[in-house]
């Protein structure tokens, strides 16, 4: 493997999901696999689970960690082609990727959506820059469209809590305050398309995902009626993309509460998490036994080692 972006790089997904329960069993059992190997995680943002989940599941494969927050811990950095240098950027993505390149064997970069332009969001700009310098194999820890790692984690831990064969999945909008980029249920869409399950997406109107990844997807605009029957609710805020990067509403009628849960097959409560609560979910919901979200989250270490492992094993 070399590179990790979207689904498809995973290959054969349910081989991928089985791989994930041997490590999860034994996280340790390839520690050398890494060993005088190493990996650079380098955030453009903010992270918690992502870090540490990534960088605890690289240290159980033996390997070497160095992690560069680049807005704290180097030069500023020039993403544009084209422009003359002569603002607070004092070096170029051009440079400083294949340099980081030399000192490494897998780059894990994270860099959200600019919410400026989104052509050049959906263009990956960042990420295929690092793809084409690094000269190394490269792991999306989340850009501009999608955030791989979560998803691959999402449907492991569906596949753990299931009690059907084909679960019905339902990936809702909820509000918040703030615009958030479309990531993570892009992800969501992607791997659940290819998961074995009943798949159905459901926000107000003005909040459709690109086409590109809602193709041969329900969509249900009643809440309500989306959840009737679901075995599982994942809630997630996403911005427009239509109206890119616009909040458009912040109807609290959307917030996740017991009332909607009690229409579902007692399903299980997901968030990929930070979460606002109170505004994705009542406190009634996320504390409740049907909420699993800190077990997905435990996720997170098992899908980036599983990530990284065949990384690892693509170098020999």
């Amino acid at each position: 493997m070399k590179r990790f972006l979207t689904v498809t790089d995973i290959g054969d997904l349910k081989k991928a999901l089985a791989e994930a329960t041997e490590v999860k069993k034994n996280p340790y059992a390839w520690d050398q696999l890494g060993k005088n190997k190493t990996i650079i995680l380098i955030f453009f943002n903010s992270s918690l689970r992502t870090r540490l989940s990534t960088q605890k599941a690289a240290m159980n494969l033996g390997m070497n960690v160095i992690v560069l927050d680049v807005n704290k811990d180097g030069w500023k950095l020039e993403t544009e082609f084209g422009v003359v240098m002569d603002g607070d950027k004092p070096e170029h993505l051009r440079e400083a990727v294949p340099v980081i390149g030399r000192y490494c064997d897998i780059i894990a970069v994270r860099s959200f959506a600019s919410f400026e332009d989104k052509k050049a969001d959906y263009e990956e700009q960042i990420l295929n820059q690092f793809i084409e310098f690094a000269g190394v194999p490269v792991i999306s820890m989340e850009s501009a469209t999608r955030h791989p790692l979560q998803a691959f984690a999402d449907l492991f831990t569906i596949e753990e809590y299931k009690k059907t064969d084909k679960p019905k999945v339902v990936l809702t909008w909820a509000p918040h305050p703030r615009a958030l980029p479309q990531a993570v249920p892009n992800s969501f869409v992607e791997w659940m398309k290819e998961g074995d399950v009943e798949f159905v997406v459901t926000h107000p109107k003005g909040y459709e995902l690109a086409p590109e990844f809602m193709e041969g997807v329900s969509v249900e605009y009643d809440q309500k009626k989306a959840f009737e029957g679901a075995d599982f609710i994942y809630a997630k805020n996403w911005a427009s993309f239509t109206d890119y990067g616009k909040i458009l509403s912040q109807d609290k009628s959307w917030t996740v509460d017991e009332e909607k849960m009690a229409v579902t097959n007692q399903a299980k409560f997901m968030h990929c998490l930070p979460v606002r609560r109170n505004m994705i979910v009542t406190d009634g919901v996320i504390d409740s036994p049907d909420s699993i979200v800190i077990d997905e989250a435990a996720n997170r270490e098992v899908s980036a080692q599983v990530v990284i492992k065949r990384m690892l094993e693509s170098l020999k």
